[in-house]
């Protein structure tokens, strides 16, 4: 697994700060799912959130996935 910049770290870190709860658990499942295996726990260093935050917002994506694909 790759590993980011401590720059790039930074200004994940100050744009996840900028968003709102809903956003912040996309963002951070979006990065971890870029990452794959590993991802989840190490998103969650870089962010300093919850691991559960960010299943929870893999959960949320996948199903506004399924909403889509409905319609």
């Amino acid at each position: 697994m790759i590993t980011y910049p401590s720059l790039v770290k930074k200004r994940m870190r100050s744009f996840y700060r900028s968003l709102n709860e809903k956003d912040r658990r996309h963002y951070a499942a979006i990065e971890a799912l870029k990452l794959g295996h590993g991802g989840i726990g190490y998103i969650s260093q870089v962010l300093s959130c919850n691991q559960k935050t960010i299943g929870r917002g893999i959960a949320e994506l996948e199903s506004d996935l399924e909403t889509t694909d409905q319609q």
